[in-house]
């Protein structure tokens, strides 16, 4: 485990490059026994750090559900982050794209809890109850760290890679809709980049959630009525440049769209 002071310096070094635009060098290179919960310490001194400069804190993300991205990063199980208000953006928003850096889009489902989610025995059934709606949303990918060799330790620590997400398409009830098969077609500047289908996502969207309010509840932690829970993506990273427009087709749930600029 590093230090504490170790652990808030890196938290404000990120706090830097989010304000600068540019990445600190890897996590691992500089200290080789930096471990997953010395990350997950990191981002809460950044969350702190964030919350103390005004922005308020709206929900969280999950990340790494698919065997895939799991298998590429050598950790069997997901990660998530934090989403604060500025990081919510409107369907068919302007995004200015030097905001961020090296950004991609990812496909995925928003549950906005109706209810408060605690662990640590929560279940499926327990997130289908406590969910007010279920929204198609777009996941803008950031780095405050380098990204070439990057790993788990440093994904977790720069916030899971949250940058921002664009919410739209129509609203549905868990019970109005069969999750699982929820499909989406990602389209970059009128071409089809990548498809996918919701269950690809732990074989169910709402498991990474159920997953997640087991895991904050070691914390103390309780995912709270009107949060919004970034459920985790069911396609690959997508790279956009200034200039791209992204459009996501969700079928019968609508599309959400974004360009930038």
């Amino acid at each position: 485990m590093l230090e504490k002071e170790t652990i808030e310096k890196i938290a404000d070094e990120l706090v830097a490059a989010g304000a600068s635009r540019t990445p600190v060098p890897r996590l691992t290179t500089r200290y080789p026994d930096m471990t997953v919960e010395d990350s997950y310490a990191v981002q809460n001194i950044w969350s702190q750090r964030m919350q103390e400069s005004g922005r308020k804190l709206v929900g969280r993300k999950i990340g790494l559900t698919s065997k895939a991205m799991q298998a590429a990063t050598g950790i069997t199980e997901p990660d998530y982050g934090v989403i604060f208000d500025n990081m919510v953006l409107e369907n068919g928003c302007t995004v200015q794209w030097d905001a961020y850096t090296h950004p991609r889009i990812e496909v995925e489902l928003a549950f906005v809890l109706g209810k408060p989610l605690s662990g640590p025995n929560c279940s499926i059934f327990d997130v289908l109850d406590a969910t007010d709606y279920v929204v198609p949303a777009l996941e803008i990918l950031d780095s405050r760290i380098e990204m070439e060799g990057r790993t788990i330790v440093d994904t977790i620590s720069d916030n899971a890679a949250m940058g921002a997400m664009v919410v739209g398409g129509r609203p549905v009830k868990v019970t109005d809709v069969d999750l699982r098969w929820v499909a989406a077609l990602l389209y970059k500047n009128q071409t089809i980049e990548e498809t996918g289908v919701a269950a690809g996502v732990l074989n169910h969207p709402a498991a990474g959630v159920y997953w997640l309010a087991n895991k904050l509840a070691a914390h103390g932690t309780t995912l709270e009525a009107g949060e919004i829970i970034l459920a985790g993506s069911f396609t690959r990273p997508m790279w956009v440049h200034k200039g791209d427009t992204v459009h996501a087709d969700y079928g019968q749930l609508g599309a959400v769209t974004c360009r930038f600029e």
